[in-house]
Parts: C-alpha cells; sequence; structure tokens
C-alpha cells in the first residue's frame, strides 16, 4: 500500500551540507518525493508540530535549534513509507543508531540528529496538515 510520510531534514542537516545524501537515501529505498520546501519554521508552527513534548525539560532548547536555521520539509511516498523512513533514519539516541542509517552515519549528538520522520499514519496525516497546508 502507498503511504505518504513527512521527513524534516533539520537544520544541521542543512547546515552540515547533507541534504543530496539524505534525499538520496530515502529514493534509494524507491521512495518518491511528492512536495519539498525550504522552511525558516517559526516558534507557533514547531510548538504544535512538537506539542507532545510541551512541558519536557528539553522542549525550548528543541524548538531553538529547529528556529536556528532553515530546514527541509518533504513529502514522501511509497510502500510503506512510515516505517522504512524510520528505518532509514535510525534511532533518535545516536548511541543506538545503527550504521547504515542516517543517524547512525552522520550524527554526533542525540539532540542535532538530523532527521525527522512521522511515526505514524495518524502523525503523518496531521503533520502533512501541518507543515503542506497549501496542498
Amino acid at each position: 500500500m502507498l503511504e505518504k510520510t513527512l521527513v524534516i531534514i533539520k537544520p544541521d542537516g542543512v547546515k552540515r551540507g547533507l541534504v543530496g545524501e539524505i534525499i538520496k537515501r530515502y529514493e534509494q529505498k524507491q521512495l518518491v518525493i511528492k512536495s519539498i520546501k525550504i522552511v525558516n519554521a517559526d516558534y507557533t508552527l514547531l510548538r504544535e508540530h512538537y506539542y507532545e513534548h510541551i512541558g519536557k525539560s528539553y522542549f525550548n532548547e528543541l524548538l531553538n535549534y529547529m528556529m536556528s536555521g532553515p530546514l527541509i520539509a518533504i513529502i514522501w511516498e511509497g510502500e510503506n513509507a512510515i516505517k522504512l523512513a524510520r528505518y532509514i533514519n535510525g534511532d533518535t539516541n545516536i548511541e543506538k543508531a545503527m550504521p547504515g542509517t542516517i543517524r547512525g552515519d552522520f550524527a554526533s549528538n542525540t539532540t542535532y540528529n538530523l532527521v525527522h520522520a512521522s511515526d505514524s499514519a495518524e502523525s503523518a496525516e496531521r503533520e502533512l496538515k501541518l507543515w503542506f497546508p497549501e496542498l
């Protein structure tokens, strides 16, 4: 079944010049870009995106990091796109991220972990509407 999912290449991925390499990894797994844009995310957008983390000790640091520079928002489509994108990304904890994943190969800090991907069909639907309201 074809699915759509949101992937965000976070500011550290953009700053480090890894956008092409990151996109290549999804394409190699036969995911297809349906829409892509560069975003300078603001507090309101990020607060809504990360609403489940409100009140946690790292919330403000996370939002400040995500506002620190441009990011790339991408709608990917493909067979099992949600699960596949998360597999390609690797574990959010870089100490557990396997070699061959984006985080396993390039992340050096759990906070600055290069990419985000929707974790479920429900999250993908909510996040796609949030990041791509024009579609």
